[in-house]
């Protein structure tokens, strides 16, 4: 088991390297040498877990789509809303994240890998379905659509920020996507209780982060983006 839980460690340390060089640098200018030199760990070990440069972007895609720190709420789509709030407080902490929009966002690179944009389309559509399901959106709503749409407008949100070096601003620019885009999906009584405030992202993963009995980390590095 001792043996296991360092594998697991070791290939957590690669991925966050990797993630942090690949945000830095991009995908054809980062080097297996300075992702070793980040992770601290042996050629050896590295290979041991991933095969090339492009399994290790693969992997930091998958590491992508995660809805931890979203706790069960009352509506289905209170739970969709707090996906990208709570992505938005995390991203520009976790290199791993912002790496995952940078190498997707690669022509060349995601000739290679893919993207992660499908997964997210996938598992934000699956939501949807659940709250129109529930009586929580307007009839002529296509979940599937829906979703497609919203990842590509949070991630063209994310990357203008960035652009712009609006630091401190893409929380607040993801609610206001929000308060875009819920007015025309929302049945009215759902949509009069949503929280879309900017700090929902932060008031979400302080108290997941609390009920995990785990202290919030500091900007200076990154957090895992899994349980």
């Amino acid at each position: 088991m001792a043996k296991q839980a360092r594998g697991i460690q070791t290939r957590r340390q690669i991925l966050e390297a990797a993630g942090s060089v690949f945000d830095e640098c991009g995908y054809e200018p980062a080097t297996i040498a300075e992702i070793l030199s980040r992770a601290g760990v042996t050629r050896g070990a590295l290979y041991f877990h991933f095969a090339s440069k492009e399994d290790l972007a693969r992997g930091v895609l998958a590491e992508a789509v995660t809805a931890e720190g979203v706790l069960p709420q009352e509506t289905k789509l209170q739970e969709w809303v707090d996906v990208g709030m709570v992505l938005a407080h995390r991203l520009p902490k976790e290199p791993l994240l912002s790496a995952s929009i940078r190498l997707s966002s690669d022509r060349k690179a995601r000739a290679l890998f893919g993207t992660s944009w499908a997964d997210w389309s996938e598992f934000l559509s699956a939501q949807l379905t659940e709250a129109k399901d529930r009586g929580e959106l307007l009839p002529h709503v296509d979940p599937d659509r829906i979703a497609r749409l919203f990842v590509g407008a949070w991630t063209g949100v994310e990357i203008t920020s960035t652009a712009l070096r609006e630091t401190g601003e893409l929380e607040a620019e993801i609610a206001a996507l929000y308060d875009c885009f819920l007015p025309s999906i929302a049945v009215p009584g759902v949509l009069r209780t949503l929280d879309t405030s900017p700090d929902r992202g932060a008031r979400m993963w302080q108290a997941h982060r609390a009920q995990g009995d785990q202290p919030e980390t500091d900007d200076s590095g990154p957090l895992p983006a899994r349980a």
